[in-house]
Formats: C-alpha cells, sequence, structure tokens
C-alpha cells in the first residue's frame, strides 16, 4: 500500500479532496495536477484504484517515477496538459473515469526552486514557464510594448495600477531576474517593507497566468473532464484566486442548469442549454483553523465539487468547440 509520506509537501483541504472522490477498488481517477504528488500520494493509499496523473512540467514528470514504481502498476503519468486528457486517455484505451480532481495554479515544487523563476522570495531567472519551452516571463517583460504589459496585469493580476508598472517596467528595462522585477514594482507602487501584501505579488501572478494560458486551460481542462467522467464520477477542483474560482463556478452553475449568464470564458448559451451535465455536492469548502495554522497558503484555496450526470457532454468535439 502507498501511504503518505509526512516528509512530503501536503497539498491544501487534502483530507476533503480525497473523500469527495469516493474513491472505490477497481475504479480509475485523474489528478490532472500532479505536481508534486500530493494528491496522487493520497489516492493510491485511499484503496485499490488506479491513478492517472497529468503535468505539463517535465521535472514532475520525472521525479514522480519513484511513485510510480511504488505504486505496483496503480499510477501512470503523463507529460502533457490537463485539457488533452480525453486525448491522452482514449490514446490508452480507456473510455471513461471515475474521479477527476484539479488543483488550479502554480505548485509548490514551482514555487519552491528559484531557478524555476516563479517566486520573489529568493532570486532567479524570470522564467515562469510551466512546461519548461515556450516565451520566458524575461522575454515578455523586455519585449512587450507597454500597453501590453499593462492589460496582462490589469486582467490577469486585477492590478489597478497597471499602467503606472508598466511604465516602470519599461523604463527599468533589461530586467532578468526574480529580484529586479519584484524591486521595480514595489518602487512603482511606493511598497514599503513590512506591509500585509508585497504589491509584486499581483505582477508576479499575471505574467505567469498569461504565459501559461492558466485560464484557458482550466476551462479547456473542465470541458475535458466532462467528457471523460462516467455518471455517478466526481468532479473535485481546488481554485486559489477569484479569476479561477470564478471560471470554475460559472462553469458548474451552467452545467447543473443553474447559470443564466455567460462570460468570456464561459459563453452564454441561453435558453436552449442541453440537459444538465452535472450536479452539485455540498457548498464550497474552505480550509478549517487548524489546516490553516500549518499551512498559510490554504486560506484562499476553495474546493468545489459536482457529481457527473448521465447526460451527453455540452463539447462533444474537444478543445475550441465550446458552445
Amino acid at each position: 500500500m502507498i501511504l503518505p509520506d509526512a516528509d512530503r509537501h501536503v497539498p491544501v483541504l487534502l483530507d476533503e479532496v480525497i473523500a469527495s472522490l469516493a474513491i472505490q477498488p477497481g475504479e480509475t481517477h485523474v489528478d490532472g495536477t500532479f505536481g508534486a504528488g500530493g494528491y496522487t500520494r493520497a489516492m493510491l493509499a485511499s484503496g485499490a484504484a488506479h491513478v492517472i496523473a497529468f503535468d505539463r512540467d517535465p521535472d514532475a514528470i520525472a521525479e514522480g517515477q519513484a511513485l510510480v514504481a511504488e505504486s505496483g502498476g496503480r499510477l501512470t503519468l503523463v507529460q502533457r496538459c490537463f485539457s488533452e486528457m480525453d486525448e491522452a486517455l482514449v490514446e490508452r484505451g480507456i473510455q471513461s473515469v471515475d474521479g477527476v480532481v484539479l488543483d488550479i495554479g502554480v505548485s509548490s515544487m514551482q514555487l519552491d526552486r528559484p531557478d524555476r523563476g516563479f517566486s520573489f522570495q529568493s532570486d532567479g531567472p524570470l522564467d515562469m514557464r510551466m512546461a519548461q519551452s515556450g516565451m520566458t516571463a524575461a522575454e515578455f517583460v523586455n519585449e512587450s510594448d507597454e500597453e501590453a504589459i499593462a492589460d496582462v496585469l490589469y486582467l490577469y493580476g486585477e492590478e489597478t495600477r497597471s499602467r503606472r508598472v508598466a511604465r516602470a517596467i519599461v523604463a527599468a528595462r533589461p530586467i532578468l531576474r526574480t529580484g529586479e522585477l519584484a524591486t521595480v514594482v514595489r518602487k512603482a507602487l511606493g511598497y514599503h517593507a513590512g506591509e500585509k501584501k508585497d504589491p509584486a505579488t499581483r505582477t508576479f501572478q499575471a505574467i505567469r497566468i498569461h504565459l501559461n494560458r492558466e485560464l484557458d486551460e482550466l476551462a479547456d481542462g473542465l470541458d475535458a473532464a466532462e467528457r471523460v467522467l462516467a455518471p455517478g464520477g466526481r468532479l473535485s477542483v481546488v481554485s486559489f484566486h477569484s479569476l479561477e474560482d470564478r471560471i470554475v463556478k460559472r462553469f458548474l452553475r451552467e452545467r447543473s442548469g443553474s447559470n443564466a449568464g455567460g462570460s468570456r470564458h464561459r459563453p452564454d448559451v441561453g435558453a436552449m442549454a442541453p440537459t444538465p451535465t452535472y450536479e452539485a455536492v455540498g457548498k464550497p469548502i474552505k480550509a478549517g483553523d487548524a489546516e490553516l495554522a500549518r499551512n498559510p497558503r490554504a486560506r484562499s484555496a476553495t474546493l468545489r465539487v459536482a457529481r457527473r450526470t448521465t447526460a451527453a457532454p455540452w463539447n462533444q468535439a474537444g478543445k475550441g468547440s465550446r458552445p
């Protein structure tokens, strides 16, 4: 049996997520965001089920091989975006699964490594690429025009003074290190040491989300999960900020037949909406006092759970074909 490792990072709301999946022997479940393997390890420990875990980060896949070896054939690691889970499962001869869990955003493994450039807590190169391919954060801040930078900071970081920050970034170029970018943002916004929240947080969040297409990936991943979940299967999604949670909340309201509106990520389908594909399971779950005491990161986490109905998926054709 795979047992939880006390020395490893414990993901937020772990007990609540595992309980929500209600894993039974012989079932197949998807961990769409493997990261350091916290959820997957607990899923394997909870019963004789098979887990298929996805991650676009090659480091996560490489470091997860030890857990594959421990699992006795019950864990399959796939280096792909979770938005592609339906395609990847079909390629492996799997038509449906009994549960899908998504832990949205950057992983602790990525945040804790200065060389990955996700955090300003320790100085490192401006990178922020989850898949370690494509445009780096340094390329974005040094090559984009002021308006484009301001738009990203406003849209994905909810930075109300985005134009001031963008102007300061352009004036300070070239910027190659996380510490340099954080200093520029703090100076632009008049930050003083000891303030409750470092304003550079919003800028780093925005650039990371933009480079990795995180919100589009989430929207596509929710569609993919709908296509792969068997009737009665559970979807459990943990989000960490309002932009993510808004997409999850709207998706579940829409697909359960209780949402009348639309958005850029979830267009309004009007009165002719198909049969609901989900039913909500309980209310949104937040971390309790005990977890908050040992893991402050859990303060912003929200878990939403839904059960798949027997209705056909709204989007049968895959990504890019939302109604």
